[in-house]
C-alpha cells in the first residue's frame, strides 16, 4: 500500500497534515514519526504491510507540515500527544493501534498514558521506555563516562537563537548530517527531499528546536511515571546500530510492560527507512489487521 500526499485537518489545537494509506474501514494504526522527519518516513514500511489496516500518519507540530507554533510549551511531549488525540478524533477514529520512532515513540507513550483504554496495541522504536527510570539512569552514566559527543547537536538546538541563525540556508547539509550518517544504509533519496523541503518552511529551524528545549520540562513529568506498567501488548525494535539511542536503553525495559515482545533490526537510528521490510515484517506479525 501507499500513504496519500498530505493532507490538512483543522482540530481545536491547530491545524495538522496527516497521511492516510491502507483500507479506509480497516483496522486504525496511527504511526507517529520523529526529529528531524514527517510522516513521510512510513511511505517505505506502508509498501510491505499486509492489507486491512487503516493508516494514520500525522506530521507531529512544528515538522512536516504541520503548523509552526513558535512558542516552546507547545512541544512538550505531553501537549504533543494532545494534539495527536484532537487529531484522531477529529477524524472520527476510536480505538487504534499505536507506532512511534524517536520522539514520535515519545509522543506515542504520552497518548498511551493519556487514553489507555484506546490503544489496543503499542510498538516504539528506538527511544526510551519514559518510566523506565533506572534503565535511563544507566544510559546517563554510560554517556557520562564517555565523551558524549553523539550527543553535541541536542545541546546545539537548545541555545537560545543559534539554531534560528545558523540553519536557514543549510538545511541540506544540517539534515545530511544525520540522514546520512545514522544508517549503515544509504539514506532513501526521496525521503530525503521530501525532508529537506519541509525543513525549509519558515520558522522549522526553531520549532524543530523546540522538541529538545522542552527536555527538561518532559524529564520531570517522566520521573512521576516511575513503576507504571503498560497494559496494552507492546514490541519494542530496534536498530541495533544507532549511535544515539544506545543498548543501555534496553536495559530492563521488560519490568515496564505487562506484556512485551523485542526484536532487533541490522540497522541504525532510522531502521523504517532502512530496513523498511525487515519493520514491516515484525509490525504484519504483532499487529492486528482483522
Amino acid at each position: 500500500m501507499q500513504l496519500s500526499d498530505a493532507k490538512q485537518q483543522q482540530t481545536p489545537r491547530g491545524r495538522f497534515a496527516w497521511r492516510e494509506g491502507g483500507n479506509p474501514e480497516g483496522q486504525p494504526l496511527v504511526m507517529i514519526h520523529g526529529w528531524p522527519e514527517s510522516s513521510y518516513c512510513w511511505e517505505h514500511v506502508a509498501a510491505h504491510l499486509k492489507p486491512g489496516f487503516r493508516i494514520i500518519a500525522p506530521d507531529l507540530r512544528g515538522l512536516g507540515d504541520s503548523e509552526r507554533s513558535p512558542e516552546v510549551e507547545h512541544y512538550r511531549k505531553q501537549e504533543m500527544a494532545q494534539d495527536v488525540i484532537s487529531l484522531l478524533d477529529s477524524l472520527g477514529i476510536g480505538n487504534f493501534q499505536l507506532v512511534g520512532h524517536d520522539w514520535g515513540g515519545i509522543v506515542a507513550q504520552e497518548v498511551a498514558l493519556a487514553i489507555p483504554d484506546r490503544v489496543r496495541r503499542m510498538v516504539i522504536m528506538n527511544i526510551a521506555i519514559i518510566n523506565n527510570l533506572r534503565g535511563n539512569q544507566e544510559v546517563i552514566e554510560k554517556v557520562r563516562s564517555g565523551s558524549g559527543a553523539a550527543y553535541w547537536y541536542q545541546h546545539f538546538m537548545q541555545t537560545p537563537g543559534l539554531p534560528e541563525a545558523m540553519i536557514p540556508g543549510a538545511e541540506e547539509t544540517w539534515l545530511g548530517h544525520f540522514l546520512r550518517t545514522w544508517n549503515g544504509e544509504p539514506f532513501p533519496r526521496d525521503a530525503f527531499d521530501e525532508y529537506l523541503r519541509t525543513f525549509r518552511i519558515p520558522g522549522t529551524s526553531g520549532t524543530s528546536s523546540n522538541y529538545y528545549r522542552t527536555f527538561r520540562d518532559d524529564a520531570k513529568r517522566w520521573a512521576t511515571t516511575a513503576g507504571h506498567r503498560w497494559p496494552m501488548p507492546s514490541m519494542y525494535v530496534y536498530g541495533n546500530k544507532d549511535k544515539v539511542i544506545i543498548p543501555e536503553y534496553l536495559n530492563h525495559i521488560e519490568t515496564c510492560f505487562e506484556s512485551l515482545r523485542v526484536e532487533q533490526v541490522e540497522a541504525g537510528h532510522f531502521l523504517q527507512e532502512e530496513q523498511p521490510a525487515a519493520v514491516a515484517g515484525y509490525l504484519n506479525d504483532f499487529l492486528q489487521a482483522d
